[in-house]
């Protein structure tokens, strides 16, 4: 029988799959947080350097509660593999309709459905097609299609030759976003796309910029993260050597200090926020922002990228991560959002 779906008797042998996304290139990376934390699983390629499909030997429940309760850093992404079928027949679309229509859940309720393709995949219909007609076919359910606040997302992934299928809490994914992929609408006149990764770190950690009154930019140049700061309603204070743009100069809730962050020195808890977006290697970067941490107040929070420079992230990152705590910095989340690059974003708050 080419179509599989996992069981109640499979479940209860603690055997579960999932399609695990990571940011382009750092799959391995996820992989071997996935090895740390789980031991023993299989894991086959879907999209090289990014799409994994994973065998954990526990059950469904208890592996989302392994994942979600402390994300990795580099996992951006997860969704339950429940059935699974070829993409070369005819009756697929007809059987994974008749799976989903036979859950409950979903008739009435507010549901996002989620379609994502590889490169290499069979099918001639790119992902939005592929949705809209899935979406065409579930008219039974009487389901509101939406695309944020779901109750239930509906996951399907059309790798090469084969179809995944999954429903899940949208809290349970790691993101309500397709594959983690979260967008934002670029602004007229924004300064720069830096802005994008305060506004994910904003959703995905929580955080309300709004709350803080007053924030240090380190290597703020040319002002995206600043810009961003001003928009909260923050009182900034932006240090870069750099010219800032040009929309930003004389802004009544903005000083500036040309200057290197080694020659800028400020009052003792002057500051509640600390950001740092510099693009300088990781040792630097921490001795610059450790040196300012007295003039960020107990219980206030840093949010600092980490440019990951050579071949051994996890060891750079343990390192950056201590030498921090040696500095009354307590980590509350380190994840590679989905803006960042080559670099993950740390969320501190000072004790």
């Amino acid at each position: 029988m080419d179509d599989k779906q996992l069981t109640n008797e499979e479940t209860n042998n603690e055997i579960s799959r999932f399609i695990c996304t990571a940011n382009h290139g750092f799959a391995p990376y996820a992989q071997e947080e996935l090895r740390r934390r789980f031991g023993k699983l299989k894991s086959k390629t879907l999209i090289s350097g990014e799409a994994f499909l994973v065998t954990f030997f526990e059950a469904a429940d208890r592996a989302v509660d392994m994942i979600v309760s402390n994300p990795p850093i580099f996992l951006r992404h997860i969704q339950p593999v429940q059935l699974e079928l070829p993409t070369d027949t005819e009756d697929a679309f007809a059987k994974m309709v008749q799976f989903l229509v036979h859950m409950d859940k979903l008739h009435g309720a507010k549901v996002s459905l989620q379609v994502r393709k590889a490169d290499n995949s069979v099918l001639e219909d790119n992902a939005g097609a592929l949705r809209e007609n899935l979406q065409g076919k579930l008219a039974e359910l009487n389901a509101e299609f939406v695309v944020r606040d779901a109750q239930w997302v509906i996951s399907v992934f059309a790798a090469e030759d084969r179809l995944y299928i999954g429903v899940s809490e949208p809290e349970h994914n790691l993101s309500d976003w397709s594959g983690g992929a979260i967008r934002f609408q670029r602004e007229e006149g924004q300064i720069s796309r830096a802005k994008f990764k305060l506004l994910e770190a904003e959703q995905s950690f929580g955080i309300d910029f709004a709350s803080f009154e007053t924030g240090l930019d380190i290597g703020a140049a040319p002002g995206g993260w600043t810009s961003f700061l001003l928009e909260r309603g923050l009182r900034v204070t932006a240090v870069d050597p750099a010219f800032m743009h040009e929309s930003l100069q004389n802004h009544p809730s903005l000083r500036i200090f040309k200057k290197n962050a080694s020659e800028v020195h400020f009052r003792d808890s002057e500051f509640d926020l600390l950001v740092c977006d510099m693009s300088w290697s990781p040792k630097q970067m921490v001795k610059l922002v450790t040196e300012l941490l007295p003039s960020l107040r107990a219980g206030g929070t840093a949010i600092v990228t980490v440019k990951l420079m050579h071949k051994k992230p996890m060891a750079l990152i343990d390192d950056v991560i201590l030498s921090f705590e040696h500095a009354n910095m307590q980590v509350q989340r380190a994840k590679q959002l989905f803006h960042n690059r080559d670099e993950i974003t740390l969320y501190m708050i000072k004790y």
